[in-house]
């Protein structure tokens, strides 16, 4: 094997063959030919790419390997690491998207001569990008200005007027009311920084050397690209990297920072930048992987800081590849790499906007040696207030009157320690909302998490009296129930949606909303405790929580009770136990009667997904279908189809060619089984379930039928001894395996006689279920209707 050769774990095997894992432990035991480990460990050995290639070929296997794979394979197993062969194809990318004439041309040239020519090609697209490597005084001759003119980002400390953060002056002078004089030109992506911190850009052009490993790599990427776009090829690398990576990232989700983006925009009453005005600048302090920069629309000018080198080069490669131009010109863009408490970059910048993700419970952000910094201008924080640092960071680097927006921990709005700074910050007007998340919004997923939206006070005009407190940890649940579903909340089940929805027009409205938002004078709020977290001050209600609301609860109860009534079964009537004969599922699924299927979707992806959660407790799965049909392509919003992250359709279980790791796609007359608990719950899809796909956790049974009624499936399914006897008890959770479970041998006329009366048990049991939520609701709507005074004793 050739010194250096791409390495693949037997994850990567199986996902280059389209299999499961345990297929290729098969092929391992079976097969004497296989390809011996050549890395790894033994839990976890690693095989040579081009022998596991050349095998599956031979077994019939493998026609070719997709390129995605390929390509990400090349990435897992370069012999400098993953990270720095994303630098070095995000990089290459870069050069393919902006300057394609001369990537053909390297690409003309042998593997050595390429290597020699891309570190000059790459240091000329990277700074027209991100400029230069060194900074100095004069602009890179790759970044394009106006003529006669250089934009140069207005200080911290500039007194010149107007709401703009850039200002044109002409070249050998300096923008008016500059607290200090800068350089005669200035780079768009190299504001003035202060001594000390780190001044060049965070992605350093790679030498010949380290770039002839990966010229294999980076024309497989090229060719990638020509498929599907420089951007979405990177996207998917990163991707693929974060994922195997899991523990070493904390992440922002996308609906997360898309909600956190629209915050930042002006309120309703502050109207728009004037069109001959550059947009928004905007800033990340603690930018991780770049995800709150991607969400915001057309800004000017985007700075990021992050501690880590190695993501920050991601992330700068990640937002230049993303910059496209389509609405205008790209974006200015500066990453830099460092610790922003300690060491600052963009110490004398005054963005428009400040969006953060900061680390959470930090006692090592430099409380000892930032004692008197010119930041803490609402108080020095204690040493575990690290995020009321970042907050007081946050403000000193926006222009006045600008906005920023923070995740953070619920405990920041309540902690003792930091009071005095939340007081300040409240008496000053810098503090203009306070919304709580539902839990699992973003890491730590069992956390509600707060978004803080500050804004900057201008000198000369009067603070805000109020402040915005809203809290949405009871929205999913509330509308679930309003439509007679209830939704639940968590990381499975957050409705970002209507998340979104009610944050955006409490933020924007700033009015009561009953139950979601309230403005709350300042002076309600300066006491002892200064104690901020919304839920003290909106506890969460209950559905028709005043009079009329009450009756309408009580009219849909005594409409669900009558449906109940009616519902109720027969009087049973004896018989004697007859014995027929029997079957199992798994014969069923031999002779083509059923088909089995297990579930693999996991939530908070592209489309609904029917959770285990979701059948044990009777609720629908929320969100567009994915599809009708299997087969088909799998369709988001109004029809849209649905692909991966590189672009590539997703499709039905059904489908020719479809992968075992595609999501099985629910239709009527599906039979879903829980795996876990040993209980007799099963559930039959209808069409309110159809095109959902299947979680983990649960099996799916899918009759043919012409030779078996689902609902005469589904109800002798549910039998308690039949469950046992298929049931496996050797750990503390019984295992359901449905192979087992046993059916007796009927004509089809025979079983839809049965089918009906399941039907009519299944919806009996609904209709319990339905009054029993509502009887909750009027229940508890009447205790607090009579103890808040908005209901009185009849």
């Amino acid at each position: 094997m050739p010194e250096n050769a791409t390495e693949v774990t037997a994850a990567g095997i199986a996902r280059l063959a389209g299999v499961g894992r345990a297929a290729v432990s098969n092929w391992r035991r079976r097969h004497a030919d296989f390809p011996q480990p050549v890395g790894g460990t033994a839990a976890s050995p690693s095989f040579a790419l081009a022998d596991v290639e050349q095998w599956l070929r031979d077994q019939g296997k493998l026609a070719e390997v997709p390129l995605r794979e390929r390509v990400w394979q090349e990435v897992a197993g370069h012999p400098a690491g993953a990270a720095q062969a994303l630098v070095h194809t995000g990089c290459a990318l870069l050069l393919v998207r902006d300057r394609p004439t001369a990537w053909l041309e390297l690409t003309a040239a042998s593997d050595e001569r390429m290597a020699d020519a891309l570190p000059h090609a790459m240091d000329h697209v990277l700074t027209a990008r991100l400029g230069p490597d060194s900074p100095s005084g004069t602009p890179s001759p790759g970044r394009a200005t106006p003529p006669g003119t250089a934009r140069t980002p207005r200080t911290a400390g500039s007194t010149a007027p107007g709401p703009t953060t850039f200002e044109s002056v002409a070249p050998g002078s300096t923008a008016s009311g500059s607290a200090a004089p800068g350089p005669a030109v200035v780079h768009p992506a190299n504001p003035p920084v202060a001594p000390g911190v780190h001044r060049a850009r965070a992605v350093h052009t790679p030498t010949a050397q380290a770039l002839l490993p990966s010229v294999p790599l980076l024309r497989a990427a090229a060719q990638l690209a020509a498929g599907i776009g420089a951007g979405q090829t990177f996207e998917f690398l990163l991707g693929r990297h974060l994922d195997a990576n899991p523990r070493q990232f904390t992440l922002t989700p996308p609906h997360l920072a898309e909600l956190m983006a629209d915050l930042a925009e002006p309120p309703k009453d502050a109207g728009r930048p004037a069109p001959d005005r550059p947009l928004r600048s905007v800033l990340d302090p603690a930018a991780g992987t770049g995800a709150l920069l991607r969400a915001v629309a057309g800004p000017a000018a985007l700075y990021a800081q992050e501690a880590d080198a190695g993501l920050a080069a991601l992330t700068a490669l990640r937002l230049a590849l993303g910059a496209d131009g389509t609405h205008g010109s790209p974006p200015s863009l500066a990453v830099r790499t460092g610790d922003t408490l300690r060491a600052d970059a963009f110490a004398r910048l005054a963005t428009d906007t400040v969006l953060c993700h900061p680390p959470f419970n930090d006692r090592n952000w430099g409380h000892d040696e930032l004692a008197y910094d010119p930041r803490w201008e609402y108080g020095f924080p204690a040493r575990v207030e690290s995020e009321l640092a970042w907050v007081q960071h946050a403000l000193a680097r926006l222009r006045d009157g600008g906005t920023a927006v923070l995740l953070m921990p619920p405990a920041a709005a309540s902690r003792r320690s930091g009071r005095r700074i939340r007081a300040d910050l409240l008496r000053r007007g810098a503090l203009r909302a306070v919304i709580a998340l539902p839990a699992g919004a973003a890491p730590p997923y069992g956390i509600p998490l707060h978004l803080w939206v500050l804004r900057r006070p201008t000198p000369g005009v009067r603070p805000g009296p109020d402040l915005l407190l809203a809290d949405t940890a009871g929205l999913a649940a509330f509308a679930g129930e309003a439509g007679g579903k209830p939704t639940g909340g968590g990381r499975d089940r957050l409705d970002w949606p209507v998340v979104r929805a009610a944050v955006l027009d409490a933020w924007r409205d700033r009015a009561d909303l009953p139950g979601v938002s309230r403005v709350v004078p300042v002076v309600e709020l300066l006491d002892d405790d200064v104690d901020l977290a919304p839920a003290r001050y909106l506890p969460r209600p209950t559905p028709g929580g005043d009079a009329r609301g009450l009756g309408e609860v009580r009219e849909r109860l005594a409409e669900t009770l009558r449906l109940t009534a009616r519902l109720t079964p027969p009087h049973a009537i004896s018989a004697v136990p007859t014995h027929r004969p029997r079957t199992t599922v798994g014969e069923l699924a031999r002779g083509g009667a059923l088909s089995l299927h297990t579930g693999n979707a996991a939530p908070g992806g592209q489309g609904p997904v029917l959770t285990e959660h979701d059948v044990l407790t009777g609720a629908d799965p929320a969100g567009t279908p994915l599809t009708g049909e299997a087969g088909t392509s799998l369709t988001g919003p109004a029809g849209t189809s649905l692909t991966d992250a590189a672009g590539t359709p997703l499709t039905g279980p059904e489908a020719p060619g479809a992968a075992p790791d595609d999501p099985v796609v629910l239709e009527p007359g599906d039979v879903v089984v829980p795996v876990l608990g040993g209980g007799t719950v099963v559930r039959v899809v209808g069409e309110r379930e159809a095109g959902a796909a299947l979680g983990r956790n649960l099996q799916l049974l899918r009759p043919d039928p012409a030779a078996l009624d689902p609902w005469f499936l589904a109800g002798f399914l549910r039998g308690t001894a039949n469950n046992r006897q298929a049931s496996s008890y050797a750990s503390t959770a019984a295992r359901l395996d449905a192979r087992r479970l046993h059916l007796p041998r009927m004509p089809l006329a025979e079983q839809r006689r049965y089918g009906e009366r399941f039907r009519e048990l299944a919806a009996f049991e609904e209709a319990l279920r339905t009054a029993e939520r509502l009887g909750g609701v009027l229940v508890q709507g009447m205790y607090d209707g009579l103890t808040d005074g908005t209901v009185t004793p009849a």
